[in-house]
């Protein structure tokens, strides 16, 4: 457990969701390919500039789309909060969790979607987490949050729930 900054609260998981390595590297060909068309009979500055300027581009839309954290913390008084976006959930009001699978993904995401639910997901994040909720005051039925690794998540967020609910994963 490490220390988030403030002394009442404890991070216990931490995710940064960045887009894959291969889609910075798809970037830089990108900004390669296009700043070599603009330089294509002219002088050298018709290279460098546009090099320049696409790849700040480029980089200002690959670290954009990284932005989501979702992290877990831990109150003095032992309420755990799940932190998604800026969306902030307390672990009593789950009532079950669930592990998702990438092969259950398109299934959860496509027609069983409820449009009420909370979902944060990305195309490259391939497994997810399910929190079923029982609050009267909130009309969310679950939250769909896409994690690189719904094990630890669901350790560190529900650990009473968490065996059961990986326990359907791993088969």
């Amino acid at each position: 457990m490490t220390d988030s900054g403030s002394a009442a609260t404890k991070t216990i998981y931490r995710e940064r969701q960045w887009v894959p390595a291969y889609w910075w590297v798809l970037a830089g060909f990108l900004v390669a390919l296009v700043s070599a068309q603009f330089a294509l009979n002219r002088n050298i500055f018709w290279l460098i500039i546009p090099a320049i300027v696409l790849s700040l581009v480029a980089v200002w839309i690959l670290l954009s789309m990284s932005r989501t954290v979702i992290s877990v913390e831990e109150d003095p008084d032992g309420t755990r909060w799940l932190l998604a976006e800026k969306a902030v959930l307390p672990d009593e009001v789950v009532s079950r969790s669930l592990a998702v699978p990438a092969t259950a993904k398109r299934n959860a995401m496509g027609r069983q979607l409820d449009p009420a639910a909370f979902v944060v997901s990305h195309g490259w994040v391939h497994e997810m987490v399910m929190l079923v909720l029982e609050d009267p005051e909130d009309p969310t039925p679950y939250w769909l949050i896409g994690s690189r690794n719904p094990e630890a998540l669901l350790r560190a967020f529900l650990p009473d729930q968490a065996e059961a609910a990986i326990a359907t994963y791993r088969s």
